[in-house]
């Protein structure tokens, strides 16, 4: 039956994902040559090397199964870091809480064979993590038959390991027995997942914040219940503990970096690079929050800029914008917004009554009637200033554009939109 599981996944032609396709077959492949070695132990005498040899082979299917599951689940979809994080901690924090109440009874039973204990712990707990991975691999996704078909698998083939350790235990299980069929049903769910339609959608869906905090709540309360109680808890349980808790901390800090990189990149995508300013799209976003206030919207281009990049060059240029945004800066009232919207325009928007917003405008003419000094010599440029009063309108921006070439057109220096 493994057999033919590996053959459907290679033949499937709804599932293209070539690396989960690999792993996928890799993993029956060392479980069926682990099972072949086993089973070749109720037959005939193998030597003990062999028997840990199928254990190993068992193993391997474990990490393989486990990286191929998100693939499974929708091969076209990109999950992001923080996915891999939650879904870690979510997959940790249940299979540590598992181990602690589901392994601990069987325990004492193995009279101190290392060996046997050894791959007694590990195969629940990597059927344990399995289960959680494949629940997180769908939390974070979207149900599909294809997640049907797969987490199905994978619990028939959990809990036949469960199953199997339960009879070891008790000295009950034969080969050939039921938990030999459980284990072989839920391999051929998985291969007939990869034969059923499955989940290709690239929205965002997360695992529910409270299943984290949850994992993590539970994890560091093991974590205390162990150190106050010593012996009560099985020891093997601190690395999957502590491994929740190291998570989470590396979750945090990455969530934490990332949102300061968010910050920061709406800061520049809204900051003109040249001059540190706001820019043309913050103007706008401010316009939305002026529409209730008294005052008035400027625009201000300068006169006689081009002449100056000309002849000394855009670096020279550049350096003349720098210095009369920072005397604009140094002109406008507290409370003023000053933006550089592109080339050598410039929109304020000012709060005050027509008779101070004109002697505002008046002082930011006068502001770079002096000259500049580049390379040693001196330039001098004017300003054209348009502006309009606040009436509340959708059409700030227009009117005060016309009223600034109107100004810089007909020479006037400035001049208010009566529009």
């Amino acid at each position: 039956m493994a057999v033919i599981s590996i053959f459907s996944i290679a033949r499937s032609p709804k599932f293209t994902d070539p690396i989960a396709k690999a792993l996928s077959i890799s993993a029956i492949s060392f479980w069926l040559l682990g099972s072949i070695i086993s089973s070749a132990q109720s037959f005939y005498s193998i030597s003990y090397s062999a028997q840990i040899t199928s254990n190993i082979c068992y193993l391997i299917f474990y990490p393989l199964a486990i990286i191929a599951l998100p693939r499974l689940i929708s091969p076209s979809r990109k999950i992001k870091v923080l996915e891999i994080f939650d879904a870690s901690i979510f997959g940790l924090g249940l299979s540590t809480l598992g181990a602690t109440f589901l392994l601990k009874p069987v325990l004492p039973n193995f009279d101190g064979d290392l060996p046997t204990t050894l791959f007694a712990i590990t195969y629940p707990i990597a059927d344990l993590i399995l289960i959680s991975v494949a629940i997180s691999a769908v939390a974070i996704q979207k149900f599909s038959i294809r997640s049907i078909f797969l987490i199905s698998g994978v619990i028939f083939f959990a809990l036949s390991d469960f199953l199997y350790l339960w009879m070891s235990v008790n000295g009950s299980y034969n080969f050939g027995s039921l938990v030999d069929d459980g284990w072989l049903v839920g391999i051929l769910l998985i291969s007939e997942s990869f034969w059923r339609i499955g989940s290709d959608s690239k929205g965002e869906r997360n695992i529910n914040p409270i299943l984290i905090a949850l994992s993590i709540f539970l994890s560091a309360t093991l974590l205390a219940l162990m150190a106050l109680r010593p012996g009560y808890f099985p020891t093997f349980i601190l690395l999957p503990t502590i491994s929740t808790l190291l998570l989470a901390f590396i979750r945090m800090t990455i969530a934490l970096r990332q949102a300061r990189n968010i910050g920061e990149e709406r800061i520049l995508a809204r900051t003109d690079e040249l001059t540190g300013l706001p820019n043309r799209r913050s103007l706008i976003s401010e316009l939305a929050n002026f529409t209730e206030k008294d005052g008035a919207l400027l625009l201000l281009d300068l006169d006689g800029f081009k002449p100056i990049n000309d002849s000394y060059g855009h670096e020279a240029g550049d350096k003349v914008l720098q210095q009369v945004a920072s005397r604009f800066s140094r002109s406008l009232p507290h409370g003023a917004f000053l933006a550089r919207l592109g080339g050598d325009e410039f929109g304020v928007l000012l709060e005050g009554n027509p008779a101070s917003i004109l002697e505002v405008a008046l002082a930011l003419r006068a502001t770079v009637s002096y000259p500049f000094e580049i390379r040693g010599e001196k330039v001098s440029v004017g300003v054209s200033i348009g502006y309009v009063t606040n009436d509340g309108s959708s059409d700030l921006l227009r009117r005060a554009d016309l009223a600034m070439y109107h100004a810089k057109r007909e020479g006037l220096g400035v001049w208010a939109s009566r529009n």
